[in-house]
C-alpha cells in the first residue's frame, strides 16, 4: 500500500495543529486524557506529528506497529488526536534499535508509574514505556502486557504496512484488529471510534 493513509495522516497533524495553535496550555499530558475526549485535549496535542518518530524508527530497523487513534486516522478516522501509541514483539534484539530511534528525537521515558526511565535498551525490556518528546508522546507497548483474550501477537504479525514515496515504511493494525483492541478497552471514547471505523 502506497501513500494514501499517509497523506490522511499528515492532514490530521495540519488540523490538529490548527486546532491547538492558540489553546491556552492545560498542563494535562497524554497520561492525563479523559476517556471520552482523548489526548487531543490535553497539551500533547499541541506540535503534536508523528512523523519524525515513526521515520526514525523505519530507519533504525525496529518493527513497530501503529496501534491506537493514529492507527485509526491510517484507516480513515476523522477524530484527531494528541499521542502516538505503539506496539511491539518485545525480542531484546531489537531493544537496541528502539533506543537509537526514540533517543533520535530527543526522547524520555517513564515507566508506568511515571517515574523516569534511562534512554537505554534495557527500558524497552519493561511491558510498556511511557515516552515523550517535542512532537509526539505516547505509550511503546509489548505483546506482555496483559491483553486478556486479545490475540495480539497475532494482530502485530499480521500487521499493515504503508510506504511513502521518499520510502518511509509505516506498519499499522488491521481494521477488524484495531476495532477488536477498541472494544477490549471499552472506554467511551474506543467504543464511539470503534463504531466510526465499523461504518468505514
Amino acid at each position: 500500500m502506497i501513500e494514501g493513509p499517509l497523506a490522511a495522516l499528515r492532514q490530521a497533524v495540519e488540523r490538529t495543529r490548527a486546532v491547538t495553535r492558540d489553546r491556552p496550555l492545560t498542563g494535562l499530558s497524554h497520561d492525563d486524557a479523559d476517556d471520552r475526549a482523548g489526548t487531543i485535549d490535553t497539551d500533547s496535542a499541541r506540535d503534536f506529528d508523528p512523523f519524525p518518530l515513526l521515520r526514525a524508527l523505519h530507519e533504525a530497523g525496529a518493527r513497530v506497529a501503529v496501534i491506537g487513534q493514529v492507527a485509526g486516522i491510517l484507516h480513515g478516522s476523522r477524530e484527531l488526536t494528541g499521542d502516538l501509541d505503539l506496539l511491539w514483539d518485545g525480542d531484546p534484539a531489537q531493544a537496541e534499535a528502539l533506543a537509537h530511534a526514540f533517543a533520535a528525537v530527543g526522547a524520555e521515558l517513564l515507566d508506568d508509574d511515571r517515574r523516569p526511565v534511562p534512554l537505554t535498551p534495557q527500558a524497552f525490556l519493561l511491558p510498556k514505556v511511557q515516552f515523550e518528546s517535542r512532537q509526539a508522546s505516547g505509550d511503546c507497548c509489548t505483546v506482555a502486557l496483559p491483553w486478556g483474550t486479545l490475540p495480539v501477537r497475532e494482530f502485530l504479525d499480521r500487521a499493515l504496512t504503508v510506504s511513502s514515496s521518499d520510502g518511509l515504511a509505516v506498519h499499522y493494525l488491521r481494521r477488524e484488529d484495531l476495532i477488536a483492541m477498541r472494544r477490549a478497552v471499552g472506554r467511551p471514547k474506543d467504543l464511539r471510534r470503534a463504531e466510526e471505523l465499523e461504518r468505514r
